[in-house]
């Protein structure tokens, strides 16, 4: 078999097993040889062999056979030091049959593939992530175990997968010696049901309390799974009591975690509990200037203004992927049309992320951030009383309203105390004009700002 034809039993493998399964487990694939009727294929770790085998395996086969080829049996194996590892290898049995788990081996840690882009250094460090960066280059040190375990919390797309990489891939350079483990808590649950069920469990105990660095991704989604957690808990345990580290990631601080055993609550949170918080401004145009240095070689001739940068980081304000995967598509969409970026086409092109970012800030949230930060009350900024401490607070609320919010002139008047529509398009350009003379009213709006859009 040519390479030309495995590229073409690959697209077949794509309409079958879908995006994400390609992805993550045919496209690592490289085709060696089939001698004797063994198809020979090269991976880059036991563990991706091994899986591909118990569930993918067959299918490669059947696929194999349906294009002429003479193939009885598929192997994998791990192109670097093969000699060393033997192949995994996948029978002809049927996909409903799949094999014990194989992966609870000795010699095969059960991690999941390392995503290369995620390193420290492709992370932009601010202040919303500057301490998880931190903690997380501590423990990639691999020296004593200070704090365990280390566990980050945060929304989608704030970087809590790409720091636990960054972790895995820092000590595969620094500690090769260390078995260093990263999965998703589905993963851990996958193979704690499947050990359950092929009867391995001494086998998944002893993989499990053999590692020396534990990394499990998303650990939420093992709440309200009974078993699961009682075998996690244990886990977790024996680990600690080895004095070997245990990193943690999940959506949310572990008393937060709804159906939660309170044990594990109580284990989770005896180390270091750390929230990478919302990025701020500052952080998001730093990440897209990191990616347009990247761009550069990829797309040579095609260049973007910081004007559309910092339209993109104003605008796309809750997660990181959302803003990369804008960029991303920018670029794309320029080169292919052959026109320059310019803030038209980045509204044209992204006109969907942008209609789905926009959070609906609110003229009571204003009025209620703007008293705050002025530290006045309420009602008296919405009241009647003109003197200045009141009226210029009142005017920045204005002015906030008709930036931030769709609302018209008249409704924005009726929300503060029934003001006439002149009245607010008044404080509005008073607003705009004291922004260009007064530094201070400046810095208050882009405060305020930040703080409405964060």
């Amino acid at each position: 078999m040519t390479q030309e034809q495995w590229g073409q039993l690959q697209r077949k493998l794509l309409g079958t097993v879908g995006k994400n399964n390609y992805a993550n487990w045919i496209e690592p694939l490289e085709f060696s040889d089939i001698s004797e009727g063994v198809a020979t294929f090269h991976v880059p770790t036991n563990f991706l062999g091994n899986y591909v085998a118990q569930n993918f395996g067959d299918l490669i086969l059947h696929q194999l056979t349906e294009s002429g080829q003479v193939v009885r049996r598929v192997n994998f194996r791990v192109a670097a030091n093969s000699a060393q590892r033997p192949p995994v290898e996948s029978m002809p049995a049927p996909l409903s049959e799949a094999a014990p788990v194989a992966a609870l081996a000795t010699d095969q840690l059960p991690g999941a593939p390392l995503d290369r882009r995620f390193t420290f250094d492709s992370f932009v460090v601010g202040k919303p992530n500057e301490l998880a960066h931190a903690a997380a280059r501590r423990v990639a040190e691999g020296g004593p175990v200070t704090f365990n375990p280390l566990f980050l919390y945060g929304g989608v797309g704030l970087g809590k997968t790409h720091l636990m990489h960054a972790i895995a891939w820092e000590l595969q350079t620094k500690r090769p010696d260390l078995n260093v483990v990263y999965l998703s808590a589905e993963q851990f649950m996958y193979r704690f049901v499947q050990a359950l069920r092929d009867r391995k469990m001494m086998d998944f105990k002893q993989i499990f309390r053999a590692v020396d660095v534990l990394m499990v991704d998303d650990v939420q989604f093992i709440a309200g799974k009974d078993s699961t957690q009682e075998e996690f808990f244990h886990t977790f345990n024996a680990l600690v009591d080895g004095n070997k580290q245990i990193i943690i990631s999940a959506d949310r601080a572990p008393g937060e975690i709804k159906d939660l055993e309170d044990r594990i609550k109580s284990r989770l949170q005896c180390g270091l509990v750390v929230d990478l918080h919302p990025t701020d401004y500052e952080l998001r145009l730093g990440i897209l200037q990191s990616k347009v240095e990247a761009y550069r070689q990829q797309y040579p001739g095609l260049e973007i203004s910081n004007q559309v940068l910092e339209f993109l980081a104003h605008r796309i304000s809750t997660n990181v992927r959302v803003l990369e995967g804008a960029l991303t598509r920018l670029y794309a969409f320029a080169s292919l049309v052959g026109r320059e970026i310019t803030m038209e086409l980045t509204q044209d092109c992204l006109a969907d992320v942008l209609r789905a970012s926009e959070r609906k800030i609110t003229i009571e949230e204003i009025q209620r951030r703007v008293s705050e930060h002025y530290n006045i009350r309420l009602s008296d900024m919405i009241g009647p009383k003109r003197v200045r401490s009141y009226a210029r607070p009142r005017q920045v609320a204005m002015y906030l309203c008709k930036q931030l919010t769709s609302r018209s002139l008249p409704e924005i008047g009726r929300r503060f105390g029934g003001r006439d529509h002149t009245t607010i398009m008044h404080g509005v350009r008073r607003i705009e004009e004291l922004r260009v003379q007064d530094g201070q009213i400046a810095e208050d709006i882009e405060m305020l700002r930040r703080t409405l859009e964060a």
